[in-house]
């Protein structure tokens, strides 16, 4: 009888910080698939390429993973309401935990630029909905005040429940593959995903499961990069909405994962973000948001720019599903509208459009 996946905190219980009899609010999240990108692998020159494609998760993102994580220890610690800063998935993901909890959820949004499939989710959960007059570093200051001066509990990265939560899809592709990748890539913004990943597979290490750790590789959008330039970036600006953070909560955890495995981090272009976008979903038949294709993007960029991918057996995290940002899939590469092609009924004049000849 095949197994049912019951949600990472059931699947890896005794792999993660909580205790028995904590409530665990779960939507099913975790056991995403890892996807062969034949495609992307022979562009880069690279063995092997797998995609851990995220945006299956139940409100679409990798959020879900440490958002069960903690809203089961908030609520196991008698929170009544959560809340979270965020530029999209983090508060789409927070406000369907709290739903399924029975409790209520704060968000906190930047003005402008917020991609509407995602603050329509966090509409339809029923989150309580404030714009700062600010960009993203300013809400999460302003959460974290919130959090620690009134009675709502934090659930953005700085909280640590959200990390170990995360760590879990390191697990899933040790079990998919039977070893660590040479490599994972992922998009940077908080850059507690990045710093998750290793945490997982480190303890995979210790635990004697694989012999090595990957390289991780971190990519952010030029205009919103401070891991690349190294420091703060005070007016973070890309088409990439969920990684236009400039001040990193997680800068530390990050820093040491990038050192420990001999990783770097790196910054591509919008329009190298864009194309990745539409390669993944037109060659690999994965579409993600725009965002979640900057780790392929720099991938890519290395390639390019002389690194030897051959014989290298490579993961790239895919952070959120392309319904997320739809906008960017209905445009071509010039900025263009994208409309079907009207036609007639008659099948002759259909088939010739399509460049058919008759069987």
């Amino acid at each position: 009888m095949a197994h049912q996946w019951r949600g990472v905190i059931h699947e890896y219980f005794d792999r993660l910080d909580i205790e028995a009899g904590n409530p665990v609010i779960t939507l099913g999240e975790g056991g995403t698939p890892l996807v062969d990108a034949c495609a992307l692998a022979g562009l880069v020159g690279a063995e092997r390429v797998y995609l851990k494609v995220e945006g299956m998760n139940p409100t679409g993102s990798f959020k879900d993973r440490g958002m069960t994580m903690a809203v089961s220890k908030a609520v196991g610690r008698g929170a009544k309401a959560v809340i979270c800063a965020s530029t999209g998935n983090t508060s789409a993901s927070a406000a369907a935990y709290a739903a399924q909890a029975g409790i209520a959820s704060v968000v906190l949004i930047p003005e402008g630029k917020i991609a509407l499939g995602k603050l329509s989710q966090a509409v339809a959960h029923k989150a309580q909905i404030m714009q700062v007059q600010g960009n993203f570093d300013d809400c999460l200051v302003l959460a974290r005040d919130l959090a620690e001066n009134y009675p709502v509990h934090l659930v953005n990265s700085v909280n640590p429940d959200r990390i170990e939560g995360q760590k879990t899809g390191a697990f899933e592709v040790v079990e998919r593959l039977g070893y660590a990748p040479d490599l994972h890539v992922l998009p940077v913004g908080n850059a507690g995903n990045y710093s998750a990943y290793f945490k997982g597979y480190k303890e995979e290490r210790e635990a004697g499961v694989i012999k090595h750790l990957p390289q991780m590789w971190g990519y952010q959008a030029e205009g919103s990069a401070p891991f690349t330039v190294g420091h703060p970036v005070k007016h973070p600006d890309t088409i990439a909405t969920a990684i236009r953070i400039g001040n990193p909560a997680s800068w530390d955890l990050a820093q040491t994962a990038k050192t420990e495995s001999g990783g770097r981090f790196g910054a591509v272009s919008d329009k190298e973000i864009l194309w990745m976008h539409r390669f993944l979903s037109q060659e690999v038949g994965v579409f993600v948001e725009p965002s979640s294709a900057t780790g392929a993007a720099g991938l890519l960029k290395a390639f390019k720019q002389g690194e030897n991918l051959e014989g290298k057996h490579i993961v790239i995290t895919v952070t959120g599903h392309g319904l997320k940002d739809s906008m960017w899939a209905l445009k071509d590469e010039d900025g263009n509208d994208i409309a079907p092609q009207s036609v007639s009924t008659d099948a002759a004049e259909v088939a010739e459009r399509l460049g058919l000849s008759k069987k």
